[in-house]
């Protein structure tokens, strides 16, 4: 399973986001790492700008460059529009509904519970993070000491988060169901999906 192993910090000070999730040592330094990071104010160009909000969304849903750009070839494939697609791709893969349901603090550990076995869907284990969920489909956690506890830790903590309204909840039952696919309204993407749309059309 490729992922990101680089740092974290630096990369969202980089953005002016926290990508990995909440960071105090972002508040303390909000402006780019390095010796110049304080006072760097160099103008970026319409390519650059594109490349910035494409690794934005790449690092924030935790892919590869490869696996992105997989996602924008499905999203370019299908009906609709193309960024809106995209999004909705990235939102409804499994370890995405995962942390939306609560079960993980970030995006990071809802790919490793799925990877770690701790998911089923339908009643099935799923152990593949892009897993791409429909309408309708019931994620859970598995019945199990260490699956449930785990489960149970993350839940108390992502209690601030707030639940988006295409997802449903049953959190005595560690269960939630995708109820539709979100609009793009919904989503609030970190990034400006056309930039990454006209960035991947040149």
């Amino acid at each position: 399973m490729a992922r990101y192993t680089g740092p974290r910090t630096r990369i969202s000070r980089r953005f002016g986001l926290a990508l990995f999730g909440p960071s105090k040592y972002l508040d303390r330094r909000n402006y780019g790492p390095g010796v110049h990071g304080p006072k760097s104010r160099r103008k970026s160009s319409d390519y650059a700008l594109g490349l910035i909000e494409k690794q934005k969304l790449r690092y924030y849903y935790g892919l590869m460059e490869r696996q992105f750009r997989n996602v924008f070839e499905r999203a370019l494939r299908k009906r609709g529009v193309t960024g809106e697609t995209m999004l909705q791709i990235l939102e409804t893969r499994l370890d995405s509904m995962v942390y939306h349901c609560g079960f993980a603090v970030t995006r990071a550990g809802a790919r490793q519970m799925v990877a770690h076995g701790h998911i089923r869907v339908n009643g099935r284990k799923v152990s593949i993070p892009s897993y791409s969920l429909k309408v309708n489909d019931v994620v859970e956690v598995r019945n199990s000491a260490v699956s449930r506890q785990l489960a149970t830790r993350n839940l108390e903590l992502s209690t601030s988060r707030p639940t988006p309204d295409w997802v449903a909840i049953q959190k005595d039952a560690f269960r939630g169901t995708l109820v539709r696919v979100p609009s793009r309204d919904e989503i609030q993407p970190v990034a400006n999906e056309q930039a990454v749309v006209e960035f991947y059309s040149r």
